[in-house]
């Protein structure tokens, strides 16, 4: 386990450098750049813009800028942010935080709701509950998160006055008192339930299917010849096979549920990683938006490492050598 771990951990830097190469040439390829940010240049004196141009090294080869880049980045540096008028690290910094927070209530909605409706369909196929739960799913799957978190502002903020319907914290409360983080948690646990119950679905349907198809193999069949309770075949037998698909997806979750957010975190005006880069986008931060890409593309290679180490956690059978 500890030398596959290595191995893939080495696999990740040559794969790293490549993802930095079409991050780097695709921030580029953005209209604008760190000039444009600072001065206005239709006001601005022609050879004030060239001069501040070379003092920026916008003007060197493609390949000095990016090494330039990458050597920022190795300590940690990822530039300065043309629109906020501070470092980039910092700035994602102060926004992390809020999407953590965000991602790890709605994965927790996701799992939590995914294991209840899957395990109950999968148990009962084929009756009211199963279809009425792959319905529900269905519908899950086709409503776009953005129309999710309207109607979600709607119906809970505006009709029952449930949530807020906008920011990451109440006003005029101290950080790090016991009000604060009961205000920060009423503020994402809306967000959260939208972005948590629109992926559900899809790990309902793989945990309802992986069960119906487990506990018609031969194993389960010898152990209820053998007479084991049925609630020991599904929850030790059927039950910890069929978590193993979940599994599979978890590497991808850390990145799509930050990924998700970037809608979900702009309706709800919630001041995330997401937020920030719809913002960056819009404002041409390049440095912001090359950032958090990167950001991204690192937490869907260490989430895929995470995934393929808790396959033996979860079933002991297997083994990586």
């Amino acid at each position: 386990m500890l030398l596959y771990s290595l191995r893939r951990i080495l696999i990740m830097f040559p794969i790293l450098i490549m993802i930095s190469v079409v991050v780097f040439a695709l921030a580029l390829a953005m209209p604008g750049d760190a000039l444009s940010g600072q001065i206005d240049p239709q006001n601005a004196n022609p050879e004030y813009i060239e001069e501040m141009r070379e003092q920026l090294g916008l003007n060197d080869p493609v390949h000095v800028q990016y090494g330039r880049w990458m050597a920022g980045v190795v300590q940690w540096d990822f530039g300065r942010s043309t629109v906020h008028k501070m470092g980039v690290t910092d700035l994602i910094g102060e926004r992390l935080p809020n999407t953590i927070l965000l991602s790890v209530m709605s994965l927790i909605i996701t799992y939590v709701l995914a294991f209840i409706m899957g395990r109950y369909a999968g148990r009962h196929p084929y009756t009211i509950g199963d279809y009425s739960i792959q319905g529900i799913n269905y519908l899950m799957l086709a409503i776009p998160s953005f129309v999710a978190a309207l109607f979600a502002i709607f119906i809970f903020s505006f009709q029952f006055g449930l949530f807020p319907s906008s920011g990451s914290v109440g006003s005029g409360v101290t950080p790090g008192t016991l009000d604060f983080w009961i205000s920060k948690l009423h503020h994402t646990f809306l967000p959260a339930l939208v972005l948590g119950a629109l992926t559900t679905a899809s790990y309902t349907q793989f945990l309802r299917n992986d069960i119906i198809e487990s506990s018609q193999k031969d194993y389960v069949r010898t152990a209820r010849a053998k007479g084991t309770p049925e609630n020991e075949i599904y929850n030790k037998h059927i039950l910890r096979n069929s978590i193993i698909p979940i599994v599979t997806l978890f590497g991808f979750d850390i990145a799509s549920i930050i990924g998700g957010a970037v809608i979900v975190e702009t309706v709800f005006s919630y001041r995330g990683i997401g937020e920030l880069l719809i913002s960056s986008i819009e404002r041409r931060d390049s440095a912001v938006v090359i950032a958090i890409t990167l950001m991204l593309s690192i937490a869907t290679l260490v989430g895929n490492l995470l995934a393929d180490l808790l396959y033996g956690v979860i079933d002991p059978r297997i083994r990586v050598e």
